[in-house]
This record gives structure tokens, sequence and C-alpha cells, in this order.
């Protein structure tokens, strides 16, 4: 039976495609939610972007019809309407103003009383509004593409029992066919650790090579390290691989904090940009949200008032320059490789419409994005160009994105086929032993 999905307005603002997005069912957006998203046309930040675009599509099915009576959805069998309501909730469950709340849960409650047995669905990325629809008998679901549980996200990392003579093969070689179907093959540049099925202590680690069709080690990292660094444990190394692989251009990295995603990815955009000469110029940009209160505007200009958001940021690449006390107290420090512009900080705001080529790209707190934000920042690489997303699920700032639904995760869960991507969870701590025991206690 053909379903009515009711939208609320933050469903909308969060993904104006939302509305193809419930196949051939009906969907219906109260006369409410127009008027709410009138209010942010004229915003210059995404959510302005969004409602303009709703607008241009409502204004394209009018065109087509009477949105009250219902216009036809694309090529499917579903339609979209445009209703209001003048029923009122019971008094216990609407505030006393009358909000624009409870006047789209009241469209989705005539509904549901007079298409019976029609199911109707609210839709709403607002917790406590479910909360309300679900008090009123409604049924009353997040929106979310492609929701992936963090226990299910793919880790990068599969562990393979072979014999002992494809382990010394591995080692004498340098590779171990796959000969699994192409169907049944592993995601490209999956990391593996071969296990002797026999002793478990003989074992090797790689990768997978869709190119070669079998497991390949992993690159070589030189003696001094990159930048200095060189992996603590097995994730890191799997890390730094993907890092300085030329091949892999958009590589996603998960792990807690102090597991070395930042520093990882730093090091090896200076590596491939200052000492191999790959890269043209390695730009870092991050999301801007506080933790806890904000201070409220900040003075100077630009550089000044990122500062404090970006320095983070600088504290890992003046790490990696090994600086002394003498040489910091005589000035020296992260703005050299700015001077020499060979390191520029930009904050994702001033992204959009760019075309960046050659470049080592980094976003860190990549969590607190939307997937669709995620998707304007992939499409500005430009040729020869590689960009790597850093962050945690479990420290989400951002009020429009949770630990499932973020375009970190997003990211991650669609390249997880693609040879030009490569992912990897972390999860051991580097940073202290006081970091890592409160990662896990806390």
């Amino acid at each position: 039976m053909k379903k009515n999905f009711v939208l609320d307005t933050n469903v909308l603002l969060h993904d104006p495609r939302s509305i193809f997005s419930f196949g051939d069912n009906d969907v219906v957006v109260p006369i409410y939610v127009i008027e709410e998203i009138d209010n942010f046309k004229r915003d210059l930040s995404s959510l302005g972007r969004n409602a303009r675009q709703v607008a241009r599509y409502l204004d394209d099915f009018r065109a087509q019809g009477k949105l009250a009576e219902g216009v036809p959805l694309g090529d499917g069998k579903g339609t979209i309407r445009v209703l209001f309501s003048e029923r009122e909730l019971p008094r216990h469950l609407a505030d006393s103003h009358g909000s624009v709340d409870s006047r789209i849960l009241a469209v989705a409650l005539e509904l549901s009383d007079r298409e019976k047995p029609r199911p109707v669905v609210f839709v709403s990325k607002d917790t406590n509004l479910r909360i309300r629809a679900d008090a009123l008998g409604l049924h009353a679901e997040d929106y979310d593409v492609e929701e992936v549980a963090l226990d299910e996200l793919w880790s990068g990392v599969a562990e393979v029992d072979v014999g002992a003579a494809e382990v010394n093969d591995f080692y004498t070689a340098g590779f171990v066919a796959v000969g699994a179907p192409e169907a049944d093959a592993p995601p490209p540049n999956e990391f593996v650790v071969l296990r002797d099925r026999d002793n478990p202590q003989h074992s090797a680690v790689g990768k997978y090579s869709a190119a070669k069709q079998g497991y390949v080690p992993l690159i070589k990292i030189p003696k001094e390290g990159v930048w200095g660094i060189r992996p603590r444990n097995k994730e890191q190394a799997f890390a730094v691989d993907l890092l300085l692989n030329d091949d892999v251009r958009l590589v996603t990295i998960v792990g807690k904090a102090g597991t070395g995603k930042t520093l990882l990815a730093i090091a090896a955009g200076l590596q491939r940009t200052m000492e191999d000469g790959v890269y043209q110029k390695l730009l870092v940009s991050r999301p801007i949200f506080p933790l806890g209160r904000d201070i409220g505007y900040l003075p100077g200009d630009v550089e000044e008032k990122l500062n404090p958001w970006m320095q983070p940021i600088f504290d890992n690449v003046e790490y990696l320059m090994n600086l002394s006390r003498s040489e910091k107290k005589q000035g020296r420090g992260y703005h050299e490789l700015m001077d020499l512009g060979i390191l520029e900080i930009e904050p994702l705001t001033y992204i959009r419409g760019r075309s960046i080529p050659n470049q080592y790209i980094i976003v860190d707190e990549a969590q607190n994005l939307t997937p669709h934000e995620v998707k304007t920042i992939i499409t500005r690489c430009g040729d020869g160009t590689k960009i790597v997303l850093t962050g945690d699920p479990y420290q989400i700032d951002n009020p429009y994105v949770d630990a499932t639904n973020n375009g970190l995760i997003h990211v991650a869960n669609r390249f997880k086929q693609e040879r030009l991507a490569g992912h990897i969870t972390m999860s051991k701590g580097e940073r202290s032993p006081l970091a890592e025991l409160a990662a896990n206690l806390l």
C-alpha cells in the first residue's frame, strides 16, 4: 500500500532532493514548512542555498499542475502535495504559542484521519518533534538516505587465513593471488593480515590491489620516516600507506582522539608537497564549530579570526617542524611554511565555487559535515589533487548530523568499492597513556 510521507522543514533544508527519495509513495509538504523555508532564502549559508533550491523545485511542480491536488514526481507513481489544516492539537500537546511545529503535526494528523487506511509517516530530523508525533499516535521517522551504524562501518582491514606457503610466498615474491571471482573480491585498497592457519604467529600485512587481483606489500617508509614521523602500530602503517599512495585520491580516516589521524595526514602532506614536490601546496581546512559556549565575535582580519579554530593544525605543524625553545623565541613557526606558499589554512566557508588542482587537501574534523557539504568539498578537487578526510564520529558538534549519518561516514561507505578511494579505522591511541585511558573510560 502506498504511504503518505509528511516532511518537516529541517528535512528539506538538510537535503532539497529528499522530495524524490520516497519511491512511488506520496510526499506531503505542509504549507507551514514553506513559510519556514521562506525565512532562510536570503541566507548565504548552505541552509539558504537549500531553501532556494526547494523553492525552485516546488515552483517547477506548480507549473505542471495544482499542488493542492497532487503533481506527479518524476517517472514514478508518487505525487507531491502542499496541504494545510485548521485542526488544532490537544491542549496538553500543543504549546501556548501555536507554533509552526504544532501546525505541521496537525496536517499529518488530519491526513491520517482523512485518508485511512493509507499509512502516514511523519519525517523529521528534530528528535523532540518525533517524540511529540509519536505521542499523538503518528508513525515518525528520522530522514537519512544511508544510515550506517558505527559498529557496521567497514574498518578497511581484513584478516585472511592462508597456508604457510602463501605467507612465505608473500615475503619472497611480494604477491599472493586472490582466487575469488571478481564479484567476491575484496574492496580495492583494503588492508589485510595474512595469517598462517596452522601457526597464527606466522603472518604478514599487505593490501589488496584490484589492478593485480592480489595482495601486495605496503609502501616502504624511509628510515627517517615521514617528516620525522614513523608509524607506531599496524593501523598507523595502513594510514601512512594510503596517505602516500598517489593512486588513492580520496582517503577517509576514522578514529578516536589520540590515534594520530591529523598528525599523520599533515606529515604525509608536507612530505609529498615540500620534500617530494608531487603537489604544489598543502591546503588544510576544518569546519568551524565551537566546543561548549562560544566567546562571541573575534577581532582582527580573517587570519586572526581563524587562529583559535585552526590552532590544533598549527600545533601539529610546529610539532613536525621540531623547533627548539630558542627557535620559537626567535619567532619561528608555522608562518614560515605559509610565507613560502607551501601551507595554506582556509575555512570551509569559502571553498564553494573553487577549483583546486594539484594540491594535497586535508579536511580535519570532517564528522561535523553533512553529506551534502562533503560532496561540495570533494567536487572542488581538480586534476592531480588528493583529499584526506579525518574525524571522530563520537565527537560531533554539528546539531544537524549524528554518528551514523555525517559526511565522513557517508563518504567512507559510498566509496568502498572505488579504486581511487581508501579507508582505515584507527582504534589504538598513541598520544599518551593518559589520553588513551581517558578516551576509553570517559
